[in-house]
Parts: structure tokens; sequence; C-alpha cells
């Protein structure tokens, strides 16, 4: 979850501490905006997914602004730390969502490391992308049998309510 307004005046804090200062901070969240970029689809920790999942939207709204816009460069230069992924930024990703207003990213929860942290992980991916969902969709409940039994228990219910109506009656 991202800090509230609340969270940071209370405690003075600007942003999570992640790393071992401002510096590493950045340096790190480069690292997983640029993994995020080659590869569309990242496996991180649920803090560090959703710090990134910030400056991946930015990044993808400046993108969409162009490559000749001198402000997009920049922050593209900025944020990739590999820059043969620059292209791919202003050729393959900001076309897919130049339509979208927002919500360019997706971030679905996985189980807890299973090492000594525990961390609490995260997928995060762009939409779009060419590797199957992590979700599947959701199939139509009404032929379940449990979802056929509680349809036959409400109208039988409904029945005997209508039948105490017409006795009183």
């Amino acid at each position: 979850m991202r800090l509230t307004i609340q969270m940071l005046i209370s405690h003075g804090r600007v942003a999570r501490k992640m790393g071992l200062g401002p510096e590493s901070r950045i340096n790190m969240l480069r690292n997983i905006l640029t993994g995020l970029v080659r590869h569309e689809r990242i496996e991180t920790t649920r803090g560090r997914a959703d710090e990134v999942r910030f400056y991946a939207e930015k990044l993808i709204d400046y993108a969409k602004k162009g490559d000749t816009d001198e402000k997009a460069m920049k922050m593209a230069n900025f944020w990739l730390t590999e820059k043969d992924l620059i292209p791919k930024l202003f050729k393959v990703l900001a076309p897919r969502f130049e339509t979208q207003p927002k919500a360019y990213t997706r971030m679905a929860r996985i189980p807890n490391r299973e090492n000594l942290d525990k961390a609490a992980m995260a997928v995060l991916e762009y939409k779009g992308n060419p590797f199957p969902p992590l979700q599947t969709a959701k199939r139509d409940n009404e032929l379940t049998l449990i979802n056929q039994l509680l349809k036959g228990y409400r109208e039988e219910r409904a029945q005997q309510a209508a039948a105490k109506r017409q006795d009183i009656l």
C-alpha cells in the first residue's frame, strides 16, 4: 500500500525507506524499472512493486509524448539504466497505451518467499504483455452445484413466503 499523506506528515517521511539511503533507493527503483521495461513482467516484493508502479506509469505518460520531446527523453535516459531499452519504450510500449488514459500496469500478489525473510511478494507487469495472464478469467458460476442448490433454496423460501402471505390474507 502506498503511504498516505497523513502518514507522511505525521512521521516526517517522504517515501518508503528502501536500501541504504536516498541514492541507493533511486538506484534500486531504476534497476527494477529497467527490468520491467525489458521483460514487461517482474517479480519483486510488494513494497518495491508498489513504489515502482508509480514511476512506471509516469514513464509511459512521458513516452506517449514521443521521442522528439526533450523532457520525455531526459526521463527515459534517467530511469532506464540500459540505454538500448529507450527505443522499446517509445516504439513498443507507448503506442500500446496510446488510447488508454491511465493504469498501464497491473500488480498481482503471489505467495510469500520461503526463505528466512518470508517477504510479501508481488508480480508487476505492463498490461497487454505477450505472457499468459496471471489471473484466470472468471467463469460462469451459475451452473456450479453449490449455486444451483442455493438457487433452489431461494426459490423454495420465496414460495414458502408467498404461501404464508396467502394464509394471512
